[in-house]
């Protein structure tokens, strides 16, 4: 038979087991007492923080028929069994595989059983969230009015996702996260039991580890049993197992920023990570130390953290020497580094990139960012569906309006011409086209950059359509959700710095404008433009989608078509462009 998992065998039994949770405890407690036990209650918070072991226990403690005061008992035959699993009357659902409209009507019929035992059965739905909509409806008026030998317990680590009209039905009693001193006390307790050998410092390391949560600190103290026999678990072996760095790794790559020695620091990052440290694992170590420097050196105390006398001595000294606009801005670009591991060709890299770019001084490590072509624009004016492009020699001048035509805007930067130009208009509809005629041009045989280029100051309509796929492509690092729904979608217009996108469903038009979506386009569309955008959706017809093509088409053909146009090509013009506005018209 196997053996049965420590986190299993050192759950809470009884309320003054339950660690780090007074208030649901208190609240409990004054339910029994009182004989105010609602009939649906709702535990949520994070993994790992007693929710289930508290529903087991109040179970028992409504069914107890000890003699006791404190319910309950653990000596009586009820609490025996539940404590056992054995109990008819504690029934536990997995919402995650039971999830279903049929599971809950089976349920309904059930609960108007009466009891096997005890006075009440204790209906125990854990992930209760996973539940489909239509399983929560069913479930309603029986969770609203259920049976009177009846209590429900739903747990969750996603209240959010939980429909309000099952919230106003349940007594809310919120979990929280476990301190770091409460697990350390749990963990002592288990070794003094258990008879394990360890040290202060790996059981603040395993603490460390488990972010909060029972039941992953004493799962990876039992892997650590595992693993090392008989013999004394160290800080060590626990950093072996992890994967983590030491911490004086930590401190000396902080000493490295301070002193801002590039090559140290990069001959650090790589030593630590080819002794076979796990990056993501040393970058978070490296944010929680420079997070206690930035609370050592804004609050002045040490109580927010909890090191070693020496390293708290080491820690205020690199506070005060760290500049706090560089801590700052090195918390930044550490905690940036976090997303990029995944998708690094070499595991160390992002980490490098961050620690080069923190050393830095400030003023150049904008200009590193400014001149980078990924972040930032490279050449000035605004794109244009021409195959060919004549170089700029200046940007444009302020008083400059954006309505004014490309060839309009590169002829006042150059110096006078021989050329004719003409601007010609239509009259009646608005239509306009620009001649120029076909003189020598010293600009013609220019070196141009491609039709992808990123702008400056402004977007225009046929650079959207241009870089579309190119768009797509660094939306999908980021997030491959987003780049899915972009892709059902088509460019529509820009509107000043707003870029507009059509879709043929609300469905859609709701998913993409969802925050977490929304935001990645956006900040890619300033990665690629250098200036900031927003990103709007409408829903647009199939018909209206697929004619706008033809429409912008056959305009385009009605204006070189135009007798004064074609007047000023016989005289020996040429279109130079031909712009339409955001409704199709020409402009």
């Amino acid at each position: 038979m196997a053996a049965q998992a420590m986190y299993r065998r050192w759950r809470s039994q009884a309320f003054e087991e339950i660690i780090g949770q007074d208030h649901v405890v208190q609240t409990l407690r004054n339910a029994l007492r009182d004989g105010r036990v609602a009939h649906a209650y709702l535990f949520c918070g994070p993994r790992g923080t007693g929710k289930t072991s508290t529903a087991r226990i109040l179970a028992k403690a409504v069914n107890c028929t000890g003699e006791t005061d404190e319910k309950p008992c653990n000596e009586c035959h009820l609490c025996k069994v539940t404590t056992e699993g054995r109990s008819l009357d504690l029934i536990e659902i997995d919402a995650a595989s039971n999830r279903g409209i049929d599971e809950i009507r089976d349920l309904r019929e059930k609960v108007n059983f009466a009891p096997t035992e005890g006075r009440f059965k204790v209906y125990v739905i854990d992930e209760v969230h996973m539940l489909t909509r239509e399983a929560f409806n069913a479930l309603l008026k029986t969770l609203e009015e259920p049976p009177p030998h009846v209590i429900f317990v739903l747990c969750t680590t996603e209240p959010h996702r939980i429909p309000a009209t099952v919230l106003s039905r349940c007594q809310r009693l919120d979990f929280r996260r476990v301190s770091l001193k409460n697990l350390i006390k749990k963990l002592k307790l288990i070794c003094e039991k258990e008879e394990i050998s360890i040290t202060p410092e790996a059981i603040e390391l395993i603490a460390r580890q488990a972010t909060g949560s029972f039941r992953d600190a004493e799962s990876l103290l039992d892997q650590l049993t595992s693993y090392g026999g008989e013999s004394e678990i160290t800080l060590g072996r626990v950093q072996a197992m992890l994967g983590t760095a030491s911490r004086a790794a930590v401190s000396n790559l902080v000493d490295h920023l301070i002193a801002r020695d590039t090559q140290a620091g990069l001959h650090l990052i790589n030593d630590v990570i080819y002794e076979g440290s796990e990056p993501r694992q040393f970058n978070a170590e490296v944010l929680e130390h420079l997070h206690d420097l930035l609370l050592l050196k804004t609050s002045g105390g040490s109580d927010l953290i909890n090191v070693t006398t020496d390293e708290l001595t080491s820690m205020k000294r690199q506070a005060e020497e760290f500049d706090l606009s560089q801590l700052i801005r090195t918390i930044r670009l550490f905690n940036g580094v976090a997303s990029s591991l995944r998708y690094a060709p070499q595991p160390q890299m992002p980490l490098e990139l961050a620690f080069v770019e923190a050393t830095l001084p400030v003023q150049e490590a904008a200009r590193e960012v400014s001149s980078n072509p990924a972040n930032s624009p490279g050449r000035t004016g605004k794109p244009s569906t021409r195959p060919r492009e004549r170089k700029e020699s200046s940007p444009p001048q302020p008083g400059e309006t954006t309505d004014q035509a490309p060839a309009a805007r590169v002829a006042e930067s150059r110096p006078a011409e021989p050329a004719k130009r003409a601007r010609v208009s239509s009259d009646g509809e608005g239509k306009t086209a620009l001649a120029e005629s076909e003189a020598a041009d010293p600009y013609q045989d220019e070196t141009v950059p491609a039709p992808g280029s990123t702008p400056s100051g402004e977007i225009s309509d046929d650079w959207l359509r241009e870089n579309w796929s190119r768009l797509l492509s660094e939306v999908r690092p980021y997030n491959r959700m987003a780049e899915a729904l972009l892709r059902s979608c088509r460019p529509v217009r820009v509107d000043g710095n707003v870029v507009v996108v059509g879709v043929r469903h609300p469905f859609h038009k709701g998913k993409i404008e969802d925050p977490r979506n929304k935001e990645v386009v956006e900040k890619v569309l300033m990665q690629l433009t250098g200036i900031p955008c927003r990103l709007s959706c409408v829903v647009q017809s199939l018909g209206a989608q697929e004619n706008q093509p033809r429409q912008e088409k056959k305009k385009r053909k009605a204006i070189l078509d135009d007798p004064v146009v074609q007047a000023a090509r016989n005289m020996g013009g040429k279109v130079v462009d031909v712009r339409l506005d955001v409704t199709g018209d020409a402009g």
